[in-house]
């Protein structure tokens, strides 16, 4: 069985993942920390269009669908682990979206702290940044055109 090394480099080849109905079938599955489950689950619902797959117990831990075929897992507070702190973000969670514009107004409708309006950059995306109910960082990003990174100053290393 190919890991994927000659395609991808070092790592597992999503082709040749097992299906498991018991975690998301992404390759790469974000894990947020709130203070608050199931709140969480009901507020990225409502705000951003996810919806819920799987629950473990009743306030442990949820995944959540994201559509266009991503995942996210909201997980508790417990141990070391622990929600974003006021003021502070050490991290963000890109998610592709159709149309940012109205994305985002959906979600500034239910609550999410816009952080930067809807722009278009360089690199071809509409992007916007809201931060959720309990502080994670969250960018939501439209493709308008294919753009090679060479014309914004970006570098192509390898294979996409």
């Amino acid at each position: 069985m190919s890991l994927g090394a000659e395609a991808e480099g070092p790592g597992v080849d999503s082709r040749f993942v097992k299906d498991n109905r018991s975690i998301p079938p992404s390759v790469v599955v974000p894990v947020l920390i709130y203070p608050d489950v199931r709140a969480a689950v009901d507020w990225l619902s409502d705000a951003f269009g996810f919806s819920e797959s799987v629950r473990i117990g009743e306030d442990h831990r949820s995944q959540l669908r994201v559509p266009g075929g991503g995942a996210v897992i909201v997980a508790d507070v417990r141990h070391a682990q622990v929600p974003p702190t006021p003021g502070e973000v050490t991290s963000s969670v890109l998610v592709r979206v159709d149309d940012a514009r109205a994305h985002c107004e959906h979600a500034r409708a239910t609550g999410a702290t816009i952080v930067t309006e809807p722009t278009d950059w360089e690199y071809g995306e509409r992007q916007y940044v809201a931060d959720d109910l309990a502080g994670h960082r969250w960018t939501f990003s439209e493709t308008l055109e294919d753009v090679a990174p060479e014309s914004w100053g970006g570098t192509t290393v390898g294979p996409r």
